[in-house]
Formats: structure tokens, sequence, C-alpha cells
């Protein structure tokens, strides 16, 4: 594949559908390398903020010719072909997306535990929970259009739309005016090691990062506790719980 070509205007039909494949890829990664440096000169919330500028920008812009090109309708932001597609395979393919996030995020986990250990697989998950926690709450935050501290009821509303809610179970109890237990009840990636025999992955140390940023992203009075998550024992209707608590505002 590619051995008779000089450069792009030699490539084959089939080539050049490999290529396309490969383009989406590099602007996928040139979008997150931007953020990463903005973050790294900047700080978090100045590069969360320059994030949503661009990324609704570019959106624009790059839907607007793609639309063009492929002769399809942009319906407020949205392409045409996924407002009119059946609303079954509509939910279907967002449960993929979904599945394929957490597939990616597997796949990155293997790759490093085969060659460098779990030690260190665990250690980039974890460290890895800290960027992307910060940045679904701020994508939710925009897709909601939550207030700057929303409380606890913009915490469970926002609990509502992860990824994770797509294709997992979970569930709220002792729910009071200062407090409430989230449960995960259902996990995939437990559900699947469980089918196979094996024990619960360890999964706390990322917890206790995923969570907590998740909570102070979206309200910074919120403080997280976890209740259980493995290697914990934990009853069996649910796999972790956490706490979340609205307290004085952060200085």
């Amino acid at each position: 594949m590619f051995d008779d070509a000089k450069n792009t205007t030699d490539l084959t039909h089939e080539e050049n559908g490999r290529f396309i494949v490969d383009l989406f890829h590099r602007i996928t990664m040139h979008h997150a390398l931007w953020f990463t440096e903005v973050k790294h000169q900047m700080g978090t919330e100045k590069a969360l903020e320059m994030l949503s500028v661009a990324t609704k920008r570019s959106y624009e812009i790059q839907m607007k010719h793609l639309s063009e090109l492929l002769g399809f309708q942009m319906v407020e932001g949205v392409p045409s072909s996924l407002l009119e597609m059946e609303p079954e395979k509509l939910q279907k393919l967002k449960e993929r997306f979904a599945k394929n996030w957490l597939v990616n995020d597997g796949v990155w986990f293997q790759a490093i535990e085969r060659t460098e250990g779990m030690n260190e697989a665990k250690r980039c998950n974890d460290s890895c929970w800290a960027h992307f926690s910060p940045f679904e709450a701020h994508s939710i935050r925009q897709l909601l259009d939550l207030s700057k501290n929303p409380g606890l009821e913009g915490l469970k509303k926002a609990l509502g739309f992860r990824v994770y809610a797509c294709i997992n179970t979970q569930s709220f109890a002792e729910e009071t005016d200062t407090s409430f237990v989230f449960q995960m009840n259902k996990c995939r990636v437990q559900d699947a090691r469980k089918r196979k025999g094996l024990a619960d992955y360890p999964c706390k140390s990322g917890g206790l990062v995923e969570y907590s940023y998740f909570a102070k992203a979206i309200d910074s009075r919120i403080q997280t506790e976890c209740i259980g998550c493995p290697p914990d024992n934990h009853p069996e209707e649910w796999y972790c719980a956490w706490k979340f608590t609205l307290g004085a505002a952060a200085q």
C-alpha cells in the first residue's frame, strides 16, 4: 500500500480512502494537542474557554464545507442525515459511539499494560482522568447551559449526560438537601470481567480522580467521598458508590 505513490496526487482510489481516514485522525489529534498546549501555557480554565471558542468555529467551518461536498444539509448545527435517521438506529449510533469511547480507553490501557506493566498502565489511566473529567464536565456544562454553580441538582443532571450514562446503569440514593449518593449499578467493564470469572478490576484510584474532578468542575463547592469501589467489597446492587456533599464555596 502506497508503495508506488510519490505524493498524494498519485494515490489509487483505495489509497485515497485510507489517506482520508488518516487525515481525520490527524485533525482529531491536532485539535487535542492544541488544547493540551494551551492548557500547559495558560492553565485549565483559559484552555477550556479557548476550546469552546475554537471548537464552535472549527465545527461550523468544517461542516459547512463537508455538507456542500457530500450533499447533506445542516439543521441548527446538526447534520440532516442524523435527524432523518430512524429513532432506534439513532439510539444505537449513540450507544456505539459511547462503546467506541470505552473500547478506545481499554485499548490504550492494554497497550501500556502489555509492555510496561499494570502499575504504569494504572498510573497513566489515573492521570488521564485528571484531564478528561474536567473536560467532560465542561463539555456537558456547555451542552446543558448550566450556571457557574448549579449545585447538587446540576451535578445530578450532568452525571446523566456522561459517556458512561449511555452504556452503564446508574442511580441515586440517600438524597438530602445537602448531599446524595451516586451508584454505578451495572458497569460494562466489570460485568464483562464477571462473565469471564475474573475478579473486579481495582478502579478505585482512578475513580477517586474521575468523580472528584468531575464534581468540582460542575460546582467547586461539591465534595466527593468514596462509599465503596473495587478492590473494596461491595453489595450485588452496585459496583461503586460515591457521596457528593454541597459545602462552602472554594476559596
